[in-house]
């Protein structure tokens, strides 16, 4: 099990790559995989096998058109988790809510 970041746009494709992102986007929640996209890149949680055919297609469709392709792939495996996506996050907000209110009590 393992959660894969990825950034993907055309290059050359003018100034606005929003279009081409928007369908890598769509082939990730089409997916069904656990997925979350920010305003750099997309996260998945899954399987190798399960993950990198979604990413293949979404960088397939930003090249539609014959567009060069920038991808960006960050990946943490962790054999034996799941639900890490939110997990993660989770207990950095747990750990910052405990400074927080440690603070509060010096």
């Amino acid at each position: 099990m393992a959660v894969f970041a990825f950034s993907v746009s055309p290059l050359g494709a003018g100034e606005s790559v929003a279009g081409p992102v928007a369908e890598a986007v769509r082939i990730v929640r089409e997916s069904g995989l656990p997925h979350r996209t920010t305003s750099m890149f997309t996260e998945v949680e899954g399987e190798w096998d399960e993950v990198m055919p979604v990413i293949q297609r979404a960088t397939e469709a930003v090249g539609a058109g014959g567009h060069r392709v920038s991808l960006v792939l960050k990946a943490d495996i962790r054999p034996g988790y799941t639900g890490q996506l939110d997990a993660k996050v989770r207990r950095v907000e747990e750990a910052l809510a405990a400074d927080e209110e440690q603070a509060g009590h010096a």
